[in-house]
């Protein structure tokens, strides 16, 4: 069997070469390696709102997808990023019902934002992982952490709407995060056409 590699969602990066996409940044768990989906704004919505640990106005299809795992007792055991082939990741969601294992086939955005709200692990191949990763800076890893990295790494509030800033704005006001509340602010002056 192939070496499996566990990956942790570490944030977006900006994706210059594809309008209306973004770089979703995954980090080898233990290494130094970095692997990066391109992923639609829709999935990056529903992701950026899961790792700032905000609830949307409304339901997002991820939460519903979770909401319904839940009621009908399935367990998302794992995602499987198995294949890259012309510059597109596939992978596959294994689930557990009773006794029963399923496997389903997914878009790795979708699969990550279940994966994200399930808690459950996101593997790849190390074959994957040496065509496709970069190696993140060794002496730059020694003096940060992973957790100052995922810090460093871009979250585009502009691929959110009005409602969504206002909701994220209003939990950072309430956990009194206040340089978050002012980045989201502007956010929502430069959405709504004002200067400030």
């Amino acid at each position: 069997m192939e070496d499996r590699i566990k990956l942790s969602v570490l944030g977006f990066s900006f994706n210059q070469t594809q309008s209306g996409t973004y770089g979703l940044v995954l980090a080898e768990e233990d290494g130094l390696r970095r692997l990066m989906v391109v992923i639609g704004t829709p999935e990056a919505q529903s992701i950026a709102f899961k790792l700032q640990g905000s609830i949307p106005p409304r339901p997002l299809t991820h939460d519903l997808f979770q909401m319904l795992l839940s009621q009908f007792a399935i367990l998302l055991l794992e995602v499987n990023i198995y294949k890259y082939e012309n510059g597109v990741f596939f992978s596959k969601m294994i689930f557990r019902q009773g006794s029963e294992i399923i496997e389903i086939e997914s878009r790795t955005s979708d699969a990550i934002a279940i994966a994200l709200r399930t808690k459950s692990p996101v593997f790849t191949t190390e074959a994957i992982m040496q065509d496709q990763a970069v190696v993140f800076d060794e002496s730059t890893a020694s003096e940060n952490s992973l957790e100052d990295e995922r810090d460093n790494l871009a979250l585009d509030y502009s691929l959110l709407n009005k409602e969504e800033l206002e909701s994220l704005l209003k939990d950072a006001i309430d956990g009194e995060d206040y340089e978050l509340a002012s980045l989201l602010r502007d956010e929502l002056l430069r959405k709504k056409g004002r200067s400030y």
